[in-house]
């Protein structure tokens, strides 16, 4: 977690969000390209730490990562400006912009170092990568969109990030795909509009917020820890409720927004799309009932290494916004009204 009192990281956190609103504001590709190198310089001292190696070693592995997209961005808008007029190739210009900015935020098919990377960051630090740092290349992608090539990338996330979750022990690389399938969902909001995506993107936050809070406070990083441990039935069920609502399980908050999509896609006879991303969210709920069931069937003796470090009045807190997901079905059954 954060020490806001340094002032140094109170210092690049406001340089981070101010980045970014630089970067989305910004009337020139020149522009949006000063946002985004602000934004990756700011947030490398956040996750970088001396006292942990995992840490030093994703900072420099983000850093390589995002360069080499800065570098390809700053390319492709060059090239751009000397072949305007031309628009065939406009058009493979589109898609070369889109294909850096699609790395910027760790998409299909540039998705290899993001779960790499979430498990080496603390749970505040992956918070911020799966969902913040997604802000600035998906505004730029909406202004420059290749509507063709950013289909094809939608399905492959919600596939890719459905199917790489089988098998992880990890919660943070857990997280990480199911922020690839979530990109997916996000993609296809910004192809209705950019209400639809700011609707979609604040309940993603929200939902990653609390569960990245609760992992904090628990001290949890592995699936291990979850199901051998002997933990309150109420911190159990809190996590049931937004592991459900983060797959888009009705009648929970996230199946709000997913809900919303699927009647765009089939009234606009995208039937097949609106299949797969059905289908796909069937995975998605699969394993996350995974992680919960055997917790909430089998009580294990506490393990001697596992500390819960909670502080009473801000755990309460956490668990009174994790049923901010049951309001999902007042919104709803006011919906079917």
């Amino acid at each position: 977690m954060f020490n806001f009192i340094n002032s140094n990281k109170m210092f690049f956190i406001f340089i981070l969000f101010f980045s970014t609103l630089i970067s989305i504001s910004s009337n020139s590709w020149m522009g949006c390209w000063i946002g985004l190198e602000v934004n990756l310089l700011s947030f490398i001292p956040l996750i970088s730490n001396n006292k942990n190696l995992l840490c030093t070693e994703a900072s420099l592995k983000y850093f390589l990562t995002q360069s080499i997209a800065s570098i390809n961005f700053l390319f492709y808008i060059m090239l751009k400006m000397f072949f305007m007029k031309n628009f065939e190739i406009n058009n493979y210009f589109s898609i070369l912009i889109n294909s850096s900015l699609l790395m910027k935020m760790g998409s299909f098919p540039f998705h290899f170092w993001f779960p790499n990377i979430m498990e080496g960051l603390n749970w505040m630090n992956c918070f911020i990568l799966m969902t913040w740092q997604k802000i600035s290349p998906m505004i730029l992608l909406s202004y420059y969109m290749n509507n063709n090539f950013i289909m094809i990338i939608m399905i492959m996330n919600i596939m890719i990030g459905a199917i790489s979750g089988f098998n992880q022990m990890s919660l943070r690389k857990l997280m990480a795909f199911s922020s690839i399938n979530n990109l997916g969902w996000l993609m296809a909001a910004l192809m209705i509009s950019e209400n639809m995506w700011l609707l979609y993107f604040f309940f993603y936050s929200l939902m990653n917020l609390i569960m990245c809070s609760l992992f904090m406070l628990l001290n949890i990083f592995y699936l291990n820890q979850i199901m051998n441990f002997n933990l309150i039935s109420f911190i159990k069920i809190s996590l049931l409720i937004n592991f459900f609502s983060l797959g888009g399980l009705p009648p929970f908050l996230g199946f709000f927004p997913k809900w919303i999509i699927i009647n765009f896609l089939i009234s606009n006879k995208m039937f097949f799309i609106s299949f797969i991303f059905m289908m796909f969210s069937l995975i998605m709920l699969f394993f996350y009932i995974r992680i919960i069931y055997i917790s909430l069937m089998l009580n294990f003796f506490k393990l001697k290494w596992f500390k819960i470090n909670i502080k009473n009045n801000l755990f309460l807190i956490i668990n009174f916004f994790s049923f901010i997901s049951l309001m999902g079905l007042i919104l709803n059954t006011f919906m079917f009204l």
